[in-house]
């Protein structure tokens, strides 16, 4: 099992004398296409063998036969409520027990970073919770954490969806009121808003002032609205189609942004692929619209990952019957209940695009709204060695390892273990 030395990597030795990791009879997710090649990474980092071999005059210190498998980075879930009976919302006397349990269960899953969410909540519960959603990296503990999304509370009483009508604002006084209602923004990553309501816009130019991703959702907004707050810094859409104005040939409401001419960049989109909360036609409207702003999210709550019965998100209690969740005495839907390596798998069969468009949109996007391209979410040299080994026969796709900086971190059951072949280090 391929790791990195501590008492090395801390006093950054010459690169060559830190082990080189080549794997072998493998396919690679690079480009946009499949590709026949070997993967080779050191020091937690995908490597370019050109200069190691030619330069360093170096061979690979371990070598690792795939067997063919599909070699893809580490997929990244921007919007998780929590999952194996575990919910960031609820309970802060349980959140480090939480993060615990989420973060290792979510390596089987294929997830390598993610953003815990926490929905609407009193300011109480936003301030003990917050500070403790810092960034850390993954490794054999769990995936990684890239920071908090927030949701609400400054949202849509018309579009709450799940979040508890009590703790709603309607309206952001001044900035202020923001760090009086979160506390410290310091490890905020993203924050999800109606764009509509009365201070929002100035709320949104604070947020991205402070290297806050803006999202807009829950929201009764229309296109103009949606306009107005892309230029003030807002760059995403929460769960599109879901908790906001259906789209209208007259006024598109938020779905519009997708091809609007008067927003100055282009607006990424978060769609949860389940099979119930994206009809499978909206899918594929969506990614026809804009197929790179498509961007894959669980939206998953405590019940992923356990069975049918009655579970919680957030204050509220939710009902799971199948794979559908609602909220307790209504026909509201409560957040997903499916893994991410699921909605993959179902966004290729609703929206009949190919596994690598499958993988990108939970990869490549979500790294690229997150300020993270070229460092997670891709293959390319010099990234981090956050990846994936699959099985993609029989019109499948499974999980068999996962890593995070280069150590394998999860190994499905029954699957055979891959042999790491170590060789002394010969000069060429």
């Amino acid at each position: 099992m391929p790791s990195i030395d501590p008492s090395t990597s801390k006093k950054s030795p010459p690169v060559s004398q830190s082990k080189i990791y080549q794997f072998k009879n493998c396919r690679l997710v690079r480009d946009g296409k499949i590709v026949k090649d070997d993967f080779w990474f050191r020091d937690g980092k995908i490597l370019n063998p050109e200069p190691v071999f030619f330069e360093e005059r170096v061979r690979a210190d371990v070598t690792v036969d795939c067997r063919d498998a599909l070699i893809c980075p580490g997929f990244i879930d921007i919007q998780l409520n929590g999952g194996f009976g575990y919910d960031f919302s609820s309970d802060p006397e349980r959140l480090d027990e939480c993060l615990a349990k989420v973060s290792k269960g979510l390596l089987a899953t294929g997830v390598t970073s993610y953003c815990p969410t926490v929905v609407t909540s009193s300011p109480a519960l936003y301030h003990q919770v917050l500070p403790r959603l810092r960034q850390r990296a993954g490794g054999s503990w769990g995936a990684g954490i890239l920071g908090a999304h927030v949701e609400g509370p400054f949202i849509s009483m018309e579009k709450k969806g799940a979040h508890k009508p009590e703790f709603i604002r309607n309206s952001v006084q001044n900035v202020g009121e923001l760090e009086a209602v979160y506390g410290a923004l310091d490890n905020v990553a993203l924050v999800t808003v109606a764009p509509e309501l009365p201070g929002v816009s100035e709320a949104i130019a604070h947020f991205a002032d402070r290297g806050v991703v803006v999202s807009l959702g829950h929201s009764n907004g229309n296109l103009e609205d949606g306009e107005a707050a892309v230029s003030r810094g807002a760059s995403f859409i929460t769960h599109l189609f879901n908790a906001m104005l259906p789209f209208h040939h007259r006024d598109p409401g938020l779905v519009g942004l997708l091809t609007s001419r008067l927003v100055p960049r282009p607006v990424h989109y978060g769609i949860i692929a389940d099979g119930i909360h994206t009809h499978p036609a909206a899918l594929r409207i969506a990614h026809r619209t804009h197929p790179k702003g498509l961007v894959l999210v669980t939206d998953a709550m405590a019940a992923m990952g356990l069975g049918e019965g009655e579970h919680q998100i957030g204050q509220m209690k939710v009902r799971v019957a199948g794979q559908c969740a609602r909220l307790v005495g209504s026909d509201t839907l409560a957040g997903s209940i499916v893994t991410m390596d699921h909605c993959v798998r179902q966004f290729v069969k609703d929206a009949g695009v190919s596994l690598v468009e499958g993988i990108e949109a939970a990869t490549e996007h979500p790294a690229r709204v997150m300020g993270l391209s070229g460092v997670k979410g891709t293959l390319k040299y010099g990234a981090d060695a956050d990846f994936l080994l699959l099985s993609d026969h029989e019109d499948s796709m499974t999980v068999l390892h996962t890593f995070i900086a280069g150590e394998c971190v999860y190994s499905a059951p029954a699957t055979p273990p891959l042999s790491f072949i170590h060789r002394q280090r010969e000069k060429k």
